[in-house]
C-alpha cells in the first residue's frame, strides 16, 4: 500500500487476526485491544462483565457522544490455522475481513483524528465487543446498548467486508436446539423401538415442508445434527440446531409458532422431543431518509459509490430493535467470509477508511 497510515492499520489488523478468538473465547484478543487502547492513552479504558472493551476519546465540547463498535469474535475454532497469505492486492486469512480489519479501524480513527489535529465536538466511544457470531447471540452489543441506551447520537457498527453498502435493517433471527430422546437399545434385539435419530429425521422433513418464502424475506435452515452411539445402536438421543430468519417480526413469530407446534406434536409414547431457544436476534429498521442513513449515503456518493441499503443480522440489530439510530458499514471488499479462504482486497480499503473518518467527523455536525 502506498499510504503509510493504511499499511500501519493493515499490520495491526493482521496482529489481531493472529490471535484466536472464537465466540466465548475472546479473552486473549480482549487483552490485546485493551492494552492497545491504554497505549494510545485513551480515557476510561475498561472491560465489562461480558468481556467488551471500552475506551473514550474525549471531545472538545459537550455534544452527545457517538458509539463506534467492531466485534472481536470469529467463527473459527481455536485450532484453526490462521496463516496469512498475500497475493497482489489480496490478503487471505481466516477472520481478517470478519472482523479484524474493523477492530484495527477503532485505532485507525484515533490515529487519523490526531494526525489531522481534529477535535470532535463530543466524546467518541470506541468498543471492541464480544459475542456477535453464532451462538453469541449479540450478547456484547446487548451489553453496550444496556450501558449507553439512548444517550449516544448514534451507534455505528463496523463489518470489514461490506464497503459500499449501509445496513439499516436488522434481520430477525430465532434459533432452536431441538432434542429427541428415547429409551434406545440394540439395533437387532430391540428392533422396532423408537430411535431418537429416526424421530428427528421425520421432524426435519416436517420442518422443511413449512411454507417459507424468500420473497417474504424469510428463511429456515437446519445447520447441525448430532446424536447416536454406534451404527448398531438405536439412538437414545439426538439433537439439531435450527435457524429461522425474517426481516418481518410477525413472519418470524409465525415460523417460530409453527416450529414449536411441530415439536409439541412429535411427543408420544416412548419419545420425548423438546425445543430450546438458543438465539434470539430481534429485527429492527431505520428509514432510508433518516439523517444518519442520509449522512452515510452522502459520504459514499462523494466517493463515487452508489450505496445499497441492506438487510442483515449484525450488531446493529440491537439498537435498531429499540428504536435507536444505528447503521452498520463496511471498510473494504473481499470474499470467503467464514471460511479458511477468507480474504480482503486492499484496493478499496483507503476509500473505506476515508468513508469512516468523514462519517464520524460529520456525525457531530449533522446528527442531533
Amino acid at each position: 500500500m502506498s499510504d503509510p497510515a493504511v499499511t500501519r492499520l493493515l499490520d495491526l489488523a493482521i496482529q489481531i487476526q493472529q490471535i484466536p478468538a472464537p465466540t466465548f473465547a475472546e479473552k486473549e484478543r480482549v487483552a490485546f485491544v485493551k492494552k492497545g487502547f491504554k497505549k494510545e492513552k485513551l480515557a476510561d479504558v475498561e472491560t465489562d462483565a461480558v468481556g467488551n472493551v471500552y475506551a473514550r476519546l474525549p471531545g472538545k465540547g459537550k455534544a452527545r457522544p457517538l458509539v463506534l463498535s467492531a466485534h472481536l469474535d470469529t467463527v473459527f475454532p481455536l485450532e484453526t490455522n490462521l496463516q496469512v497469505k498475500t497475493s497482489g492486492k489480496r490478503i487471505c486469512g481466516p477472520g481478517l475481513g470478519d472482523n479484524s480489519i474493523s477492530v484495527a479501524a477503532l485505532f485507525g480513527i484515533v490515529w487519523w483524528l490526531r494526525k489531522n489535529k481534529i477535535e470532535l465536538l463530543g466524546d467518541l466511544w470506541l468498543v471492541a465487543n464480544v459475542g456477535e457470531e453464532g451462538l453469541g447471540d449479540l450478547c456484547g452489543m446487548k451489553a453496550i446498548v444496556e450501558r449507553f441506551g439512548a444517550d449516544p447520537r448514534a451507534y455505528v457498527i463496523l463489518e470489514g467486508l461490506s464497503y459500499g453498502g449501509i445496513y439499516n435493517q436488522g434481520l430477525g433471527v430465532r434459533r432452536y436446539r431441538i432434542t429427541a430422546r428415547t429409551a434406545g437399545g440394540h439395533a437387532w434385539g430391540d428392533y422396532g423401538s423408537p430411535s431418537a435419530i429416526h424421530e428427528l429425521a421425520a421432524l426435519v422433513t416436517q420442518l422443511t415442508a413449512l411454507p417459507v418464502s424468500k420473497d417474504e424475506l424469510c428463511s429456515l435452515n437446519v445447520g447441525v445434527i448430532r446424536g447416536g452411539t454406534s451404527v448398531n445402536t438405536i439412538a437414545a438421543e439426538a439433537c439439531l440446531e435450527l435457524d429461522l430468519r425474517s426481516a418481518k417480526p410477525d413472519a418470524l413469530q409465525k415460523m417460530a409458532a409453527d416450529v414449536e407446534a411441530i415439536v409439541m406434536a412429535a411427543n408420544k409414547q416412548g419419545v420425548s422431543v423438546q425445543a430450546e431457544i438458543i438465539g434470539d436476534r430481534p429485527a429492527g429498521r431505520i428509514a432510508n431518509d433518516h439523517p444518519l442513513v442520509q449522512l452515510a449515503t452522502g459520504v459514499l456518493k462523494e466517493q463515487g459509490v452508489d450505496p445499497g441499503f441492506w438487510i442483515g443480522s449484525t450488531d446493529a440489530n440491537i439498537p435498531l430493535s429499540k428504536g435507536l439510530p444505528a447503521i452498520c458499514i463496511g471498510l473494504t471488499r473481499g470474499g470467503g467470509a467464514h471460511t479458511n479462504d477468507e480474504y480482503i482486497l486492499t484496493g478499496p480499503l483507503e476509500d473505506g477508511l476515508a468513508q469512516l473518518y468523514t462519517l464520524v467527523q460529520r456525525a457531530y455536525q449533522v446528527l442531533e
